[in-house]
């Protein structure tokens, strides 16, 4: 991995000086939890609440010897790095002096502990009792799952579709093409939004990134979190990595967390969030799959999603308000494969 860089962090008292190396907000003494199998690695930029709920939910955790906890804040300004010295005392605190994004907040918690088991965390997630157990219990029955994701629920207590089919070219076809409207069975083991079983569980491909325990000797051999890709598509990465060096990735529903979803990128990028995370997808494909599968993938996925806009037109003019809304909707996925994976090479290689 990459050598830590120069910080500039704080003590619990407020005293700032530059360090070589990472120093920790609050004590540094023997924690409740110090020698547990699993490093929480919590990303935390200015959802001062969430990350309040979260570090509650995971303190029952934390006093039983199956977690450390560690946050990572990225320059929050409501009040959160107070919030965790103040009310979690127990909770360790890194606060370095840039936006580090998500990927190389969760290496520097890596780099910075020894246990079997680490897992990357959005500060919007609460863990519901036992999911960690349940988590940890499924990756000592399955010993080649380099990652366990839980099944998210949503607000409204609905499971988040959070498993997902890698994007190759012939998973691409076939979906555009409506395979997972012509086989149940197909668009189950794709894990089709809407079309998959969420109280199975399986392996995926990947899972998104808002909680997942990861063992370490997978994370290590796969390289960690990718630290050029700042933010989005690092949970895709990830799992390609993690496949690529024999690991695979395994949904374990019995475990269930709660996660109010994209609390932190909604309040940084609001509704252009979509659009930045189709172009670090394309980004990652780019980087990951060289520029004649990018254009690829990007024009299957243009010509599906214009198809289906195409084919809803007639029934958009004669049934609006049944057809008008799903027809729009195509026809914006549509514009944004064209800006975000058609984009110039050199733009898509600055992005991350």
């Amino acid at each position: 991995m990459a050598e830590i860089p120069e910080w500039r962090v704080a003590t619990r008292y407020g005293d700032l000086r530059p360090r070589s190396l990472v120093v920790l907000i609050g004590s540094t003494s023997p924690l409740p939890g110090s020698g547990a199998p699993v490093a929480v690695a919590i990303v935390s930029f200015d959802t001062r609440e969430l990350l309040d709920r979260c570090l509650r939910s995971l303190e029952p955790d934390v006093r039983a010897g199956r977690a450390e906890a560690w946050v990572v804040d990225n320059g929050s300004t409501d009040g959160s790095v107070a919030l965790v010295s103040e009310h979690h005392p127990w909770a360790r605190l890194i606060e370095p002096v840039e936006n580090l994004g998500f990927g190389r907040a969760v290496n520097l918690v890596a780099q910075r502990t020894d246990t079997p088991w680490i897992a990357p965390s959005n500060a919007d997630v609460e863990l519901e009792p036992g999911a960690l157990a349940a988590l940890l219990e499924a990756g000592g029955r399955f010993g080649r799952a380099g990652a366990l994701a839980p099944r998210l629920l949503l607000e409204g207590g609905e499971t988040q579709h959070s498993v997902y089919a890698f994007p190759t070219l012939p998973f691409l076809a076939l979906f555009n093409l409506g395979a997972g409207w012509l086989s149940a069975r197909w668009a189950d083991r794709h894990c089709l939004e809407g079309r998959w079983n969420p109280d199975r569980a399986r392996e995926v491909d990947w899972a998104i990134g808002a909680f997942l325990l990861v063992r370490r000797s997978a994370f290590e051999q796969a390289g960690g979190f990718d630290e050029a890709q700042w933010m989005y598509a690092e949970d895709l990465d990830l799992g390609w990595r993690l496949r690529r060096a024999g690991w695979s990735t395994r949904y374990e529903p019995a475990a269930r967390v709660r996660h109010h979803a994209s609390a932190a990128t909604a309040a940084a990028w609001g509704e252009g969030r979509t659009e930045r995370w189709l172009r670090a997808t394309y980004a990652w494909m780019l980087r990951r799959r060289g520029p004649a599968r990018t254009r690829a993938a990007a024009l299957i996925n243009l010509a599906g999603a214009a198809g289906r806009a195409a084919a809803l037109t007639p029934a958009a003019r004669a049934r609006p308000v049944r057809f008008a809304s799903a027809r729009a909707r195509a026809a914006h996925w549509a514009l944004l494969h064209a800006r975000t994976g058609l984009a110039p090479r050199a733009e898509l290689e600055r992005y991350r």
